[in-house]
């Protein structure tokens, strides 16, 4: 923590089906303390890839508080120390603490941690929910409110060459400060909705799942929510090892499991060979920590032999969320699958109208997945297998990208962004939903905005479907399940 001022407090909520306040710690002695430099020089950059190291403070998590994510926010204390410790300071400070708004969770001055139970699954959780840290790292750009500093994986990254015991790529510390964004887009409404429709769940981390073999075995159901795109060699295996045994995923998000990443330095950093520029120049191309190329020009592990789908069949629409981008929705597919029980949605296959799912809402994008197809006699999409899905995969819905602009470093506004990446295209641009079975199922969204729509109730259909695959996958182990 680094401020100039005197004092600061820490205030400590809960998210749930409600923001709760759960304590407020302190007053701390401020210290300022200045963010490393950029190894380019610029007086304005810091260095992403280095930790911080500033003053650390220590609050121990009271053994009442309920597993979950919570929210700290840090408050700079006004007035002098002696104002502070009368009457009048205990009575503003109480003032201060009402629960902010949702729009309260994002901003600087904010950090958020996961609390995990001690007995894992013991309260009846059969659901976990991993929240996605090294993406969110990966975009940090640890910036103030008063001032950028353009540190990230996107902005100013710092290559370093590797060697024999240590992998080649950008590297990016996770001890940072740079305040709270995604958690507040996709994990707040979806989280909300999740203990307001009374599921119990769970909540762990990315180091978690990529430290702990053993994570997974308590739960039924691994959630996957929003945007998640980084994912280590350890996470990927643990994850599909669960699967294999019986468990079940749920990929309520997109641009999954893109990049490998190696964590360093005790897993308080990582390295990841990516196709960021520094300065004008790519430092290595191909970027060889992408999951889906056959070696030596990637891991030659198709991300969606895990996720059943793969960004680059998908694309990106730029610009502010939800935006401009199309609302099209789902076209529905195999309308008589348990995923759609109780939607009434109907896929024209009785030659009547072939509903959307989700349509009226911004359910696609700003990043989907596909999996590739070819269109049967019927008109039905269904899933080739070329690019590694699992031949298995049931395509339930679908929405073909369209306008499509094919060069990703150079955006188009008003176009799904999907850069020809393969020697050949092996089907036209979609996002997908749909899902698979191997020894357990695996459920994807397609889309990293459906635990928006979801959890701000956007769309019944949506709300139903979601209801279903968290009823069946988490529920006890069956034959077909």
């Amino acid at each position: 923590m680094s401020t100039d001022a005197g004092e600061f407090r820490v205030r400590f909520y809960r998210l749930g089906r409600e923001l709760s306040f759960m304590a407020e710690t302190g007053p701390y002695p401020g210290v300022p303390a200045a963010p490393p430099p950029h190894p380019d020089g610029v007086p304005e950059h810091a260095s992403p890839a280095v930790d911080w190291d500033w003053p650390p403070y220590e609050h121990g998590i009271p053994a009442d508080w309920p597993p979950g994510i919570y929210l700290a926010r840090f408050v700079e204390e006004e007035g002098s120390a002696e104002e502070e410790g009368s009457a009048e300071g205990a009575e503003r400070r109480a003032r201060d603490v009402p629960l902010p708004a949702d729009a309260g969770i994002a901003g600087f001055g904010r950090e958020f941690f996961v609390v995990r139970p001690r007995h894992p699954g013991a309260s009846g959780a059969r659901i976990l929910y991993k929240k996605s840290t090294y993406t969110r790292h990966a975009y940090n750009c640890g910036d103030r409110a008063d001032v950028r500093r353009a540190a990230s994986l996107y902005d100013h990254p710092v290559y370093q060459e590797g060697g024999a015991d240590r992998p080649r790529g950008h590297q990016l510390s996770l001890h940072r400060p740079g305040g709270v964004n995604d958690l507040a887009y996709w994990d707040a409404p979806f989280i909300a909705w999740l203990e307001r429709s009374g599921y119990e769940v769970e909540y762990c981390t990315d180091l978690d799942l990529h430290e702990e073999p053993g994570l997974l075995s308590p739960y039924r159901l691994l959630l996957s929510v929003g945007h998640d795109e980084y994912w280590s060699a350890a996470m990927r295996a643990h994850a599909a090892e669960f699967v294999r045994g019986g468990g079940n995923v749920a990929f309520f998000s997109a641009n999954t499991c893109w990049w490998r990443v190696h964590p360093v330095d005790g897993n308080s950093a990582f390295v990841s060979d990516t196709d960021h520029h520094v300065g004008t120049e790519y430092p290595h191309l191909p970027a060889t920590d992408l999951w889906w190329p056959a070696p030596p020009d990637g891991v030659g592990e198709p991300e969606n032999a895990l996720t059943g789908v793969s960004f680059r069949n998908g694309g990106m629409w730029p610009g502010d969320w939800p935006g401009d981008r199309p609302r099209e929705g789902y076209r529905v597919q195999h309308a008589d699958h348990w995923v759609y029980e109780g939607t009434g949605l109907r896929d024209g296959s009785d030659g009547g109208t072939q509903d959307a799912l989700g349509a009226g809402t911004a359910l696609i994008g700003y990043e989907c997945d596909g999996a590739a197809f070819a269109t049967d006699a019927d008109g039905v999409a269904r899933a080739t297998g070329v690019d590694g899905t699992p031949e298995s995969f049931l395509i339930l819905g679908i929405y073909l990208l369209d306008p499509v602009h094919d060069d990703f470093h150079h955006l188009k506004w008003g176009h799904w962004n999907c850069p020809e990446r393969e020697g050949a295209i092996t089907s036209p641009r979609a996002a997908t939903m749909g899902l698979y079975t191997a020894g357990g199922t695996v459920f994807t969204a397609g889309t990293t905005d459906w635990p928006v729509v979801c959890g701000r109730e956007l769309d019944p259909g949506v709300v139903r479907v979601t209801r279903n695959v968290l009823d069946r996958l988490a529920g006890p182990a069956t034959p077909d399940r």
